[in-house]
């Protein structure tokens, strides 16, 4: 077995049990691997610290598998993990059939998504080491009940970092429909699972888009009309059929790409709402606040969902400016006894600094307001507690006084 031994001092994030390792902390390789190989880390002085897949084209070297030197990481291993996830997930089969049942690092398959959305897998392999068991990882997954393909969305930019080149194939079984139908709290959604964002639908989405449909459900009870909404980047329509599932008298999405909007109508149409309660704005969303705050436009609900502003740590200044450009137009937009949901679905930029830049936009937009909750991905999205890094989804709900 080849050692990766680690400069003295660099073993502590791996005995708080952190799974990665990047390049400044080897010392050296002892021995031959190719990328994907496990290799055993150890200290500068020769402990044992973690299995983990070699990575030697990326910064990022290492990607620990497990902790427990008796572990042998081979199909039989690969396949306990796997099973373990998907049961961690069932509970999540009664409201929706669209679910991430493998999480890469907090499943202990670093680098491996696996989406469901009906009766097929949507993989995206992200790293090297799950890389080198993609035929191990389809079989299995091609044995669970009801599934009749596995599609593979490996296009991700992360790969290009690992030195892997970029797929977008059928791995196992039959070729997915053009749209998948999957139902989530009760609204019906088409994924096209060959284009579009992630793996074709924002699944890390689910519990805020049961907050939005509350809300709606929540103000007219109250007022005793229906919400007038309205949903920035709105991809194809996610928080938008959610509102109109709740009761929204109208909401309005806007988003750059016809192509997204064109599914949303789609989704719209599956559902059986009424046309004139929605309208799809194909528009660049920084221009779309401006011009609808120089129209004296009022919204009972702002929803802000930005694709990544910063892919790096390096990008975060000029990604806080951005987030702070929309979300002090989008606060200037909330009538009053409205609310704000904002998210960023930056890695790169943490839970603190997101609230300070919203803060931000609240003190330059003159509006008080107060924060009700703060927002995050599903239970199938869990967060491994010793690497937060895996925290990437963040939001906040805000109440306009």
């Amino acid at each position: 077995m080849t050692d990766l031994i680690l400069k003295k001092g660099k073993e502590r994030s791996l005995l708080r049990r952190h799974p990665w390792v990047y390049d400044t902390a080897v010392q050296k390789l002892s021995g031959k691997a190719k990328s994907g190989d496990t290799v055993r880390i150890v200290s500068h002085d020769g402990r044992f610290l973690a299995w983990a897949a070699y990575s030697k084209d990326s910064a990022l070297r290492a990607r620990c598998w497990s902790f427990d030197e008796n572990d042998h990481i081979n199909e039989a291993w690969i396949k306990e993990k796997i099973q373990k996830a998907l049961k961690a997930r069932e509970p999540l089969f009664a409201r929706t059939s669209a679910v991430r049942v493998i999480f890469g690092e907090a499943d202990q398959l670093p680098g491996l998504v696996v989406d469901r959305y009906g009766d097929w897998f949507v993989t995206q392999f992200q790293a090297a080491g799950v890389e080198a068991f993609r035929d191990t990882i389809a079989d299995i997954l091609m044995t669970v009940p009801g599934i009749r393909g596995v599609f593979d969305r490996s296009d991700a930019a992360t790969r290009h970092r690992e030195g892997l080149e970029l797929r977008v194939e059928l791995l196992r079984g039959e070729e997915p429909p053009q749209e998948i139908e999957v139902i989530e709290d009760g609204v019906r959604y088409g994924v096209d699972v060959r284009v579009g964002h992630k793996t074709g639908f924002y699944i890390d989405q689910r519990e805020n888009r049961l907050l939005a449909q509350r809300l709606a459900k929540e103000f007219k009870q109250r007022t005793g009309r229906g919400m007038r909404a309205l949903n920035c980047f709105c991809y194809t329509g996610g928080f938008s059929l959610a509102l109109l599932a709740g009761g929204a008298d109208q909401v309005i999405s806007v988003d750059s790409s016809a192509e997204a909007l064109a599914m949303a109508a789609r989704n719209a149409q599956r559902n059986g709402f009424d046309e004139k309660r929605t309208q799809w704005v194909q528009a660049d969303v920084f221009e779309y606040l401006r011009q609808a705050r120089e129209a004296g436009e009022t919204f009972d609900l702002v929803i802000l969902d930005p694709p990544k502003f910063a892919s790096s740590h390096r990008h975060i200044e000029r990604a806080a400016r951005a987030y702070k450009d929309i979300n002090l137009n989008g606060l200037r937009l909330v009538a009053p006894g409205g609310d704000l949901l904002t998210f960023s679905c930056s890695g790169a930029m943490d839970v603190d600094l997101f609230q300070k830049v919203i803060a931000g936009a609240v003190i330059d937009s003159k509006r008080e307001a107060w924060m009700i909750a703060r927002l995050g991905a599903g239970a199938d999205h869990p967060l491994m507690m010793t690497c937060p890094e895996g925290e990437y989804l963040k939001g906040l709900q805000l109440a306009l006084r």
